[in-house]
């Protein structure tokens, strides 16, 4: 079976095109080509499939193998994918569990220099998210994990996050508290958790612990809703480039239609052959 190892700001994943192969345990392969030592090596499996609503589908799984709706940077790499190796669209459209994504090429020389999705708008309601807390919403509300008291915001951009300030995010033992607030007993299907430090109102540092992966580099959902936890905090005006430890997303939460625009990198590593 052909795969394509890519990366967007370093949250990489196993790519397989499902026009061409068929994959009868995507759980199974996950958990087994995502293993950094015995394996390709990667935060999780995603399935380039064909779709009849959109240019084509992305079937996600974790490194664990369990099922996730959407991935910002998993989706500009299917975008990219798609670009590079079956039509030469300016704009592609891609069907995912969290709705039918719209994304835009950037080019540079005629290569694709870096990829803008309309990720749609932050959902915001605590059942919808979901997060069992009361109100219309989940902004600034209290959480205790492992004894300390925390202010989180709650965000979905088709999958739950937990946004919490820290005065230093190098500092965060993430290892130790990301497991705890993913299986903390307010999430009814777990949470990825983004801790973040700004250092002024048009940047953010960003360390992020997610549901069924661990740390990663990026997660493009999670700096989506870490801009909507800023800005309804009013620690922002609408826009900020999201610093991460894979690279840079620039994000922006538009007044005018209320969707989230995320742009950054897609970028190939490798191909390569499993043997199955």
């Amino acid at each position: 079976m052909k795969f394509t190892k890519m990366q967007g700001a370093g949250n990489d994943y196993v790519y397989i095109n499902c026009f061409c192969e068929k994959v009868d345990d995507p759980s199974a392969l996950a958990i087994k080509v995502s293993n950094r030592n015995f394996g390709v090596g990667s935060d999780g499996l995603i399935l380039i499939c064909p779709s009849d609503v959109a240019d084509c589908r992305m079937d996600m799984y974790n490194s664990d193998g369990s099922r996730s709706q959407m991935c910002g940077n998993g989706v500009r790499c299917v975008g990219r994918f798609y670009h590079d190796r079956v039509s030469k669209k300016e704009t592609i459209t891609v069907e995912t569990l969290a709705g039918i994504k719209i994304l835009k090429m950037h080019y540079e020389n005629g290569v694709v220099s870096s990829i803008t999705v309309d990720m749609g708008e932050p959902v915001l309601k605590p059942e919808l998210i979901p997060v069992d807390v009361a109100g219309e919403n989940a902004v600034d509300v209290p959480i205790n994990v492992d004894g300390i008291d925390y202010k989180m915001t709650c965000v979905s951009m088709g999958n739950p996050h937990a946004i919490v300030f820290v005065d230093d995010v190098d500092a965060v033992e993430i290892e130790k508290t990301g497991p705890l607030f993913e299986n903390h007993k307010l999430f009814p299907e777990r949470t990825n958790t983004e801790f973040l430090q700004m250092p002024d109102e048009y940047n953010i540092n960003m360390r992020v612990w997610e549901r069924g992966a661990g740390e990663t580099l990026a997660c493009g959902t999670g700096a989506c809703a870490s801009l909507v936890a800023a800005t309804l905090l009013g620690k922002c005006d609408g826009k900020a480039a999201l610093h991460l430890r894979g690279g840079k997303l620039e994000i922006e939460w538009n007044k005018d239609n209320g969707h989230v625009y995320m742009t950054g990198p897609a970028e190939f590593v490798f191909d390569g052959e499993l043997l199955i």
